[in-house]
């Protein structure tokens, strides 16, 4: 079996132009994480999936994954992803718009390549647009909570499950689908990556606070800068007194010249109501949920023990 990186140049090898191609390969040789393709293997590894079988709908899968990101870093105006510029910084902004649609292109081409039956072929094709279909959705949540001036937890935690946690939970599923796991098993491998998806964002909040910038691959503290309403920030709000809330309220309607200035103000507030406590506690409530769906797996238990480590590192993780 390829790496997966093995995968990504053969599939863009020789391909003209450049200029659509170059920041394709650019932004997928770079060291991400690889959670995605890594929850596809371990996944049908659980019902003693073939490798073969599974890489190429692991690397449509990482594929779909960085074709959002090459969008959310131009809307977002970010400069920086993986300690590197981002694909639009590094070309331009139309540059990056056509790469990551011809990224999407490539990976739909990379799933049918799948050697499975026609219909689990079909029924992981179906997980993957519904995803790219939601996440879609879960951006435009996020763009719309730009302009309101409250934004209710409940909203933001499924605008959160649309735009990261589908991910997670289409890459276990369609993990298992291609080993040929039961129902009963690909629910729960569902639920686990929803759980698992919500606890990573929540964590990914917290880092954009309190994260060493040298670990974290990006900017520590641009989701203040740009005001974003995350969950920190909202569970903030609601445990703040009036005064506090206010002076929140204000600091996250402006942008000042100052940005490092603005950061300390904001962090000094949020460390007066303990909201990092706050927010590493439904942490916790998400994590225990997905021990919970990993019980429900019908698989060895020793093999289900990669999924616990899994939810583990991610729990306590710094970048």
């Amino acid at each position: 079996m390829n790496t997966i990186e093995q995968q990504f140049q053969e599939i863009l090898q020789n391909r003209e132009p450049k200029n659509l191609y170059d920041p394709i390969e650019y932004i997928l040789m770079q060291s991400g994480k690889r959670l995605r393709p890594a929850m596809v293997h371990m996944a049908a590894d659980l019902f003693n999936g073939n490798p073969d079988q599974v890489q190429h709908v692991a690397a449509a899968f990482e594929m779909l994954h960085n074709f959002t990101l090459i969008h959310d870093d131009i809307m977002d105006k970010a400069d920086v992803r993986r300690g590197q510029p981002t694909v639009y910084k590094k070309w331009n902004s139309n540059i990056a718009i056509l790469s990551g649609d011809a990224l999407v292109a490539l990976a739909l081409l990379e799933l049918l390549k799948t050697n499975c039956p026609p219909e689990t072929v079909r029924a992981i094709t179906e997980i993957f647009a519904r995803i790219g279909l939601e996440i879609c959705e879960g951006q435009q949540f996020d763009l719309d909570f730009e302009t309101m001036e409250m934004v209710p937890i409940e909203q933001y935690v499924e605008m959160i499950r649309l735009k990261t946690a589908v991910m997670f939970a289409g890459c276990l599923k369609s993990g298992g689908l291609v080993a040929g796991a039961d129902a009963e098993s690909l629910q729960a491998l569902y639920d686990l990556g929803i759980h698992l998806g919500l606890a990573f964002q929540l964590a990914d909040d917290v880092l954009d606070v309190y994260a060493d910038s040298a670990h974290f691959g990006k900017k520590v503290g641009g989701d203040i800068k740009d005001n974003k309403k995350t969950f920190v920030y909202l569970k903030a709000l609601e445990l703040a007194d009036d005064a506090q809330k206010q002076e929140l309220k204000a600091l996250f309607s402006t942008v000042p010249a100052d940005e490092q200035a603005k950061f300390e103000q904001v962090k000094s507030i949020f460390d007066a109501v303990n909201v990092r406590e706050a927010t590493e506690k439904e942490i916790d409530r998400y994590s225990r949920m997905c021990m919970e769906d990993i019980r429900k797996i019908h698989a060895e238990e020793a093999k289900k023990q990669q999924l616990v480590t899994l939810v583990r590192n991610l729990q306590s993780r710094d970048k």
